[in-house]
């Protein structure tokens, strides 16, 4: 069954902020949310690490901006190069 809810325009800004991709539907937010916050999912400590990470909006960007950059192929800088810079070959 399908229903309708109402949220405060402020509301919607917050669950828009704390989607993990833009196509994220607020159904699989919501959903997410609840099963990050259930205790027999996790332990206290688990839970307060998820809350925060989902609380920080610059966090939740930067998460976000890397996924739709991985979607789009770019993965960042190789591993070769990295390893090369630590030393580490």
């Amino acid at each position: 069954m399908v229903t309708t809810i109402q949220l405060d325009e402020k509301l919607k800004e917050q669950l828009d902020e704390l989607k993990i991709h833009h196509r994220e539907t607020y159904n699989d937010l919501i959903k997410r949310l609840i099963q990050c916050s259930s205790p027999q999912e996790m332990d206290k400590e688990s839970l307060i690490a998820t809350i925060e990470v989902l609380s920080d909006p610059e966090l939740m960007k930067g998460i976000k901006e890397a996924l739709e950059r991985i979607e789009e192929g770019d993965f960042g800088t190789p591993i070769e190069q990295v390893r090369k810079e630590l030393g580490l070959n």
